[in-house]
């Protein structure tokens, strides 16, 4: 190992361990806040198996899934964004800005109108829909983004984007309207980017999405490192450019769509996450993969804690939280790639 890769490592560590101590700290202070306020003591006992039935309850069935669910699919976002933006060499590349979350939605909205139901074992199908929507929209994009000749175009990922997630948003609306009123106010609450997955069940439906995606795009670095040099240098080291791209793409969709499907419609996570990762410890992926995943968990983590306790009793989406940070992050790069 040379120098410079021990440095790397190092500061890789340094800043995980900063970045999972600060993850701790939001996620204490999320069991601590709600409707019934729980004293760090309490919370500690109840983990220990000390607390009352009431506590217990609050915190194993209401707070501990609900926070379960913000950190995977934190986790989730922040590693998809990553992914979408190597494999397109687009900076301002994002499951929101590319039309895969409405694609997720009009996926949603299809379950809903069939199910009629959010709850119990049904709500292990969600992801697939959401899957299934969000490919839609991928495949519409990537179509109309892709030269022959040049590949991806980063310029057209984003035009075409916001054009499919328009169009598509206007049919998830049209198909929402024909809705009961209680599917209506949740499919209203699931596009503001409202965590509504607060059982284990979701925590279920979720868990394996994460557990074996995250994972694998992981073990594929290398040629996310590739991809970013340029498809004409991967090409030369023999890298297999075509196969490898709808790979990373298909994997990184799935995992958006999986981590919208329980947690809402939120956006900008997967576009700030990868860019302050990279600002820490640096452009390679096998080294900022794994701090731009704890850079979402904890923005959405904290999102979700500020939108539920400091706003009570009118609690406010996460999404909303989260644009409002977002929001004037991506005008900051969009004024800066100019």
């Amino acid at each position: 190992m040379t120098s410079v890769e021990a440095q790397r490592n190092r500061r890789t560590l340094i800043v995980s361990s900063s970045l999972i101590l600060l993850a701790v700290t939001v996620i204490m202070i999320s069991l601590n806040t709600g409707t019934v306020s729980l004293t760090p003591l309490t919370v500690w006992k109840t983990l220990l198996g000390y607390g009352t039935s009431d506590e217990k309850m609050i915190l194993f069935d209401y707070r501990m899934p609900r926070i379960i669910i913000t950190m995977l699919a934190g986790i989730g976002l922040g590693i998809a964004g990553a992914v979408f933006q190597g494999t397109t060499r687009n900076t301002l590349a994002d499951p929101g800005i590319l039309g895969i979350n409405t694609g997720a939605a009009l996926g949603l909205i299809i379950f809903v109108s069939f199910f009629r139901t959010m709850e119990g074992p049904a709500a292990l199908l969600i992801p697939l829909f959401t899957f299934v929507g969000g490919t839609l929209s991928a495949l519409i994009v990537f179509l109309f983004a892709y030269d022959r000749h040049r590949g991806l175009m980063p310029i057209r990922l984003i035009l075409v984007g916001i054009a499919v997630a328009a169009g598509i948003s206007a049919v998830t609306l049209l198909l929402s309207l024909k809705l009961d009123d209680k599917t209506y106010a949740f499919t209203a609450r699931w596009l503001a980017g409202s965590v509504w997955g607060r059982d284990w069940i979701h925590v279920g439906a979720l868990l394996p999405w994460i557990l074996v995606l995250v994972p694998l795009i992981y073990s594929r670095s290398k040629a996310l490192d590739l991809f970013v040099l340029g498809d004409e240098t991967a090409y030369s080291v023999g890298s297999h450019v075509t196969r490898e791209r709808l790979s990373l793409l298909g994997m990184a969709v799935a995992l958006s769509c999986a981590s919208v499907s329980v947690a809402g419609g939120i956006g900008f996570i997967g576009l700030v996450a990868p860019h302050i990762a990279k600002r820490l410890v640096g452009p390679q992926h096998r080294y900022f993969l794994p701090v731009a995943a704890l850079i979402g968990l904890g923005i959405l983590v904290t999102a979700d804690t500020i939108g539920r306790s400091i706003f009570r009793p009118n609690a406010i989406p996460a999404g909303v939280v989260v644009a409002a940070i977002g929001g004037p992050y991506f005008l900051y790069l969009l004024f800066k790639t100019k």
